[in-house]
Order: structure tokens, then sequence, then C-alpha cells
């Protein structure tokens, strides 16, 4: 073989094995949501900053949801104004914090119009269970069934 075709033959392998395309506003708010989801959960769950996650509230992010939002917007309310200094400077704090900001500027600011919101059920992002909605067509079809 010659190293040029070997060259080339393991650009393209390596060309093919990484993601070429950038990710895109709704990709990085959904994966950014689900690092929030999983970092709260491990603030819940570790001894250092159980004591802290008893002072923020819960939530459930849905980037579906339209009430996403105003609910990011409060919950960084909560964890920028801590009542412990303690939490305030505890690392996953500080990361959690981050990540809220990013997330809350990627929905409010660079994907604004971009995302597409099926729901408003601002009661399904405080108790992560969500009402069924059916528009008057859909209902109407129900009620045909029966």
């Amino acid at each position: 073989m010659r190293p040029g075709f070997a060259s080339l033959l393991c650009f393209f392998s390596f060309v093919s094995l990484s993601d070429c395309a950038p990710p895109t506003c709704y990709s990085r708010s959904l994966g950014l949501s689900k690092e929030v989801m999983t970092l709260l959960d491990k603030i819940h769950t570790y001894h250092r900053t159980k004591m802290c996650a008893l002072d923020l509230p819960t939530i459930f992010l849905d980037v579906h949801n339209a009430c996403v939002t105003a609910k990011l917007r409060d919950f960084l309310y909560v964890v920028l104004n801590h009542p412990s200094q303690y939490c305030r400077e505890r690392p996953r704090m500080v990361l959690l914090k981050r990540k809220i900001q990013n997330l809350y500027t990627i929905i409010t600011t660079i994907c604004y119009r971009d995302l597409v919101f099926f729901t408003d059920d601002c009661e399904a992002i405080d108790t992560g269970r969500s009402s069924p909605y059916y528009a008057e067509d859909r209902l109407q079809l129900l009620q045909e069934d029966r």
C-alpha cells in the first residue's frame, strides 16, 4: 500500500467516526437540560450538597414546555441568592448555576423562535407529571369514537 493511500484511508475513517455537524440550538438545549437534571440529582444525593438541595425548588426541565423560561428564571434566582454562603461556594452548586445560566441564555436569546413548544403546562415542570391536553379537533375525534 502506498503511504498516500493509507493516510487518506486513515483520514476518512476518522471523519466518519466524528460528528461532522455542529450542534443545533435544539440539540444543545436538550442536552444541557439533561445535564442540569443529572447534576440536580447528584446534588440531591451527595452528602455535602444534600442540605443545599433542601432550599432548591423541585424542577423537571422540558424544553418543549413554554413555561420553561419562566421556571428557569425563577430557579436561577434561587440558586444565585441561596441563603447559605457555604452552599453558594460548593463546586457542584457553582456548576449548576453556570449550566442554568447557559441554558436560559440559549433558550431566550440564541434559540429565540427556533424552539417549538408543544405544551404550556407549567405544573408539569413543578411535578414532573404532564396532564394530557387535547386540541378541539382531537377532542371531537375522541367523542365520536365513543
